[in-house]
């Protein structure tokens, strides 16, 4: 047998090292068979996490999506940081057929970003072969992303996602970055596209709008949690006290109120006037500043302060929330919480909305109607086969 020299031995060393510690994007195919069906109505979601699946699967179990037929495909870059291999594993233990991951792989950088990329096949194939889109919540925007310094509050702890998720909402929609592209929702005006909490700031940040990149500090002024405390509850857009007390593990999330003028979406869609104003789960310290390309507020915090909800002009089923109408915690009726000091006894979420009216009632309504938008979006793109087989840029 031959003997490798001490030159190999450094050589393979060095390899094994590297893919150690930089790892390589690689193409993860799908563990599971799905049942991909003609039928099947086909929901693509960003950031596949456990979470945002439990979410889903609770939703669909509280009969708050009822598609019988749902295929969900998570997507996301193969340089995220979410551990999704513990997603695939779970998937498979759980023996749930229905959801599927795919590792998207290319280079992204933040100067190609609104452009044509090496992404931008794989971008028009996962919106021709969807009926509906999800982008959930998660961690802060690189500031750089729209044309801001990094203020000492902001975050930054997974950038990949980010220039995944902006490069495929401007591939969507398009923005003020590039005026002369051509959105993909040109091909179908009527296509569903839902952003939660960070979803919403990104589908401003990437049609060319900025952010807020902290509320309390930029908006209200206040250096210290005391002084959030003495803004009041319906300024609080996350706890307060869950920070300055962790001792007493409160929610680190909070309830307001929002409102809405009597034009916007939530009044003519969901039939909701803009008062009584309904409590949503808040869970941000970020927030809308300068709207992008095509969008419009649908929704703001009861002082008019915080966008809470944006609508698109042009694409009527676009629809951007600053809450999390998609919380397990929201619908679980075995679960009590405490959210301040001052609680004598914990409470129960299903139990306050139903209390706060037409809380509950609101909540319902966004997915129940998001799930019809989706049988509409299936069943119009059954009719456009020609749309599957459009050529790839």
């Amino acid at each position: 047998m031959k003997r490798l020299t001490l030159a190999s031995w450094i050589a393979t060393f060095l390899i094994l090292l590297g893919l150690l510690f930089f790892p390589s994007c690689r193409q993860e195919k799908q563990p599971l068979e799905a049942p991909l069906k003609a039928e099947a109505i086909k929901l693509t979601v960003c950031y596949p996490s456990l979470g945002s699946l439990k979410a889903l699967i609770n939703l669909k179990e509280k009969g708050l999506l009822p598609l019988d037929n749902l295929l969900v495909h998570g997507v996301y870059h193969c340089r995220e940081k979410t551990d999704y291999q513990a997603v695939r594993r779970w998937l498979s233990q759980e023996h749930i057929n229905w959801i599927t991951l795919e590792e998207i792989q290319g280079e992204l950088t933040p100067d190609n970003l609104y452009q044509k990329n090496e992404l931008t096949p794989i971008y028009q194939r996962l919106f021709r072969e969807s009926d509906g889109l999800i982008f959930f919540g998660g961690p802060d925007i690189p500031p750089s992303l729209y044309n801001q310094p990094t203020l000492l509050l902001t975050r930054i702890s997974d950038p990949y996602r980010h220039y995944f998720e902006l490069s495929f909402i401007f591939h969507l929609l398009g923005g003020n970055q590039n005026p002369d592209w051509t959105p993909l929702l040109q091909e179908d005006p009527e296509f569903p596209i839902l952003g939660i909490c960070l979803g919403a700031q990104s589908l401003n940040v990437a049609t060319g709008g900025s952010l807020y990149q902290d509320i309390w500090f930029e908006i209200y002024n206040q250096q210290f949690l005391e002084g959030v405390v003495k803004l009041g509850r319906e300024n609080w857009h996350t706890n307060p006290w869950a920070r300055l007390h962790p001792e007493l593990k409160l929610l680190p999330y909070f309830l307001h109120p929002i409102t809405w003028e009597k034009d916007s979406f939530f009044a003519q869609t969901l039939g909701f006037p803009p008062q009584p104003a309904p409590y949503i789960m808040s869970a941000h310290h970020q927030a809308i500043k300068i709207l992008g390309k095509g969008f419009q507020v649908a929704a703001k915090s009861l002082d008019g302060q915080v966008v809470e909800a944006i609508t698109h002009r042009d694409y009527p089923h676009v629809l951007g929330v600053q809450f999390h109408p998609e919380f397990t915690i929201l619908y679980d009726e075995g679960k009590t919480l405490r959210l301040t000091p001052e609680d004598e006894t914990p409470i129960n979420l299903p139990d306050f909305l139903r209390h706060h009216f037409p809380s509950q009632q609101f909540h319902q309504k966004i997915w129940l109607w998001w799930a019809e938008t989706l049988k509409q979006s299936h069943t119009r793109r059954k009719k456009q086969p020609a749309l599957a087989s459009l050529p790839t840029w």
